[in-house]
């Protein structure tokens, strides 16, 4: 007599994220598809900022969803008989799960960054055509003063098309920053990144070269790298130094990349403008020099913040799970060989 199969079991997925950034994050549609590829269980509203994960967590779910409002926890809480699959909301992943957890087999996916990426690329083209333009200057001149040759009447500034546009690293954003000024028109794209291949290059349509040339023939550079041992301060004085006079430095990826007291010294000279979304301390300090200046555009570190961008990257985040959960490829997964390079 043959002994009936056990019916399959339901999928259980946790969701380590506040009712809050839920409501930002997931729409009722993404919720309701998670429903449909096995239980989810949101956890229970405490009022606080951060969602820490269950005792015993990793053997009662199969899934977890993770975000900035996850409570920091120990790496050894990943470890159970049924936990299999992580996947991350928010950007970065490596400030939540070490490398470790993959290498306890852990699957992991950076479900957010992909829908960020477009956001962030799309402040840095602003932040591009606005200083190009002058549009930030002339606003403030002619709102302080009420005067139209005061505010910039008959001045003429530069287009977008003529630039030789630089991009640090073919990352996502930078991808994305490249497909947007290609788009506009420009002709010249330089790119510097050790890990592109000239297969890359050609589908794109940019140029690889080293840093050194990258900075000297810029007329614009747009920092898209991620913060590794690599890339710490490799825009170092010396690198800053090369940069053509009146050139544009855009950074809404990490501070951390260039270094800040450098470019700051050449932006209260005068010498070269930015466009700045991250900064070595955040909030930016009260004093900083970097207030007031003409030739600076600074925002909160808001690059990646948009409406669009928050609701793709539940969507996402759901698309991937519904992926692993019926043994389909991930589009969005960390791996060990990867981990290092990500932001």
């Amino acid at each position: 007599m043959s002994v009936p199969a056990e019916p399959a079991r339901t999928p259980r997925i946790f969701v380590a994220i506040t009712p809050q950034e839920l409501g930002v994050l997931y729409s009722e549609e993404a919720l309701e598809r998670l429903r449909g590829v096995g239980e989810v269980v949101l956890p229970p509203e405490t009022g606080e900022n951060r969602v820490p994960l269950p005792e015993g967590f990793a053997d009662d779910y199969d899934v977890l969803i993770t975000s900035w409002s996850t409570a920091p926890f120990d790496p050894s809480v990943l470890s159970g008989s049924r936990l299999k699959y992580a996947a991350h909301t928010a950007g970065t992943v490596r400030g939540l799960f070490p490398k470790q957890v993959l290498e306890q087999g852990l699957r992991l996916a950076q479900g957010g960054s992909a829908a960020m990426a477009t956001a962030v690329a799309e402040l840095a083209l602003t932040f591009t055509l606005v200083l190009l333009r002058d549009v930030h200057s002339m606003d403030r001149r002619l709102q302080a003063t009420h005067d139209w040759r005061a505010g910039g009447s008959g001045t003429l500034t530069h287009g977008i098309r003529e630039q030789t546009i630089g991009v640090l690293s073919l990352s996502r954003v930078g991808r994305e920053y490249v497909s947007m000024v290609r788009g506009l028109g420009v002709r010249e794209v330089l790119v510097h990144d050790p890990f592109a291949t000239e297969d890359d290059a050609a589908a794109l349509g940019v140029q690889l070269v080293g840093l050194a040339e990258l900075c000297e023939r810029s007329d614009v550079l747009a920092i898209h790298a991620p913060v590794t041992d690599e890339t710490r301060g490799m825009l170092n004085a010396d690198m800053i130094a090369r940069l053509r006079d009146g050139a544009i430095v855009l950074n809404t990826a990490r501070s951390a990349v260039i270094d800040m007291e450098a470019l700051t010294a050449e932006l209260v000279a005068g010498r070269l403008r930015a466009g700045l979304d991250v900064f070595d301390v955040e909030p930016l300090a009260e004093n900083s020099p970097l207030y007031g200046l003409d030739n600076v555009l600074i925002t909160p570190h808001v690059a990646g913040g948009t409406v669009e961008a928050r609701r793709a990257q539940g969507d996402g985040v759901v698309q991937e799970i519904s992926a692993f959960l019926s043994g389909a490829p991930l589009r969005y997964e960390v791996t060990a060989e990867i981990y290092d390079r990500l932001s």
